[in-house]
């Protein structure tokens, strides 16, 4: 299977906001995006996506994970950005739609066929710097991607950063391209100068995120993640998995988390890091870098917990476990 994220399906579904109204959506063939080049999004970066996927069954049957969530989450970037809000039944229908167009594209698992809405300010305008745009499309791309981990979970090197934060504080809580854009020239600069993965984010000491997901550190029974703001991104997985922590009898604190108190637990041999995200569902962190010197987190491998945690999930997304929370939606 190609690289993730690479494979399109051949259609999307969209929806043009004009006149104050959102039109019938359409499916259209993938070439058929046309922007003005004077359009608001090239611009002022007037953007935000989800991305979610849908998974199959060993029936054969397809559920999306976590839909309500990120139509929630979308329309909650779009409001922030001063973007027309898409509606919730108009957003789902064009999932379901599309989807219901390849459900014999969607992998077996590990697999999954993952769903990219994305929207854009296409009004044609130069001269509102300071004004949100008008006019918008709401489109949606199926990628179908294999395993994350295909070649195995290799524990990651994270460097620690506490001059600068990922984005604007209060971007944080978009998902907007200009907030990964943000982060890169940081995380470019710790691959280059320090053969990181990538950067965690921990302004003035405190533990915040990374670039492109969200942290979690597990010590014992005990896991710890920063509480929420709107200074980072409040990651739908992330949620899956502190509510599956907690299902599991295990003790969830969501509260600050400095660099001081992330190393000392670090050291400990039972200590385990991840970054939770879409893509990976979590992913083993091993080595911290601070200061010049290299931290090893636990082991330094991939830990039981991590495991465990990313196995329940993957479990429920599957079918192989109950949906307790009504988090699957079949299509």
């Amino acid at each position: 299977m190609a690289a993730f994220g690479t494979e399109f399906m051949p259609t999307m579904a969209q929806s043009h906001y004009q006149n104050g109204l959102w039109t019938r959506p359409t499916i259209v063939p993938l070439n058929t995006l046309q922007l003005h080049p004077g359009a608001h999004v090239l611009h002022y970066a007037s953007t935000c996506f989800e991305g979610l996927k849908a998974f199959r069954h060993q029936d054969g049957s397809v559920h999306i994970f976590r839909l309500p969530a990120n139509i929630a989450r979308m329309q909650q970037s779009s409001r922030l950005l001063g973007m027309p809000e898409p509606d919730a039944q108009l957003l789902e229908q064009m999932i379901i739609d599309l989807l219901k167009q390849y459900l014999d594209k969607v992998p077996e698992p590990p697999g999954s066929m993952y769903i990219r809405p994305t929207h854009i300010g296409t009004e044609a305008t130069i001269g509102k710097a300071a004004a949100p745009t008008s006019e918008s499309l709401l489109y949606v791309l199926l990628s179908p991607v294999g395993d994350y981990f295909a070649g195995g979970a290799k524990p990651l090197r994270l460097l620690l950063e506490t001059e600068n934060m990922r984005c604007a504080a209060h971007m944080g809580i978009i998902k907007g391209g200009g907030n990964y854009a943000s982060a890169l020239p940081h995380i470019l600069q710790a691959q280059r100068e320090h053969k990181a993965d990538q950067v965690l984010f921990c302004p003035g000491g405190d533990v915040q995120e990374t670039g492109a997901a969200n942290f979690l550190l597990i010590d014992g029974n005990e896991v710890i993640t920063r509480s929420l703001d709107s200074s980072f991104l409040h990651g739908i997985t992330r949620d899956s998995i502190l509510t599956l922590a907690a299902d599991l009898g295990m003790s969830v604190s969501e509260r600050e988390l400095s660099v001081e108190e992330l190393i000392e637990r670090a050291a400990k041999p039972h200590c385990e890091a991840a970054l939770s995200g879409t893509a990976a569902v979590l992913t083993p962190v091993g080595t911290l870098l601070y200061k010049g010197c290299e931290i090893q987190v636990g082991t330094g491998q991939l830990g039981p917990t991590t495991e465990r945690l990313r196995s329940a999930l993957n479990a429920v997304q599957w079918g192989q476990s109950p949906d307790r929370h009504g988090w699957l939606t079949k299509v």
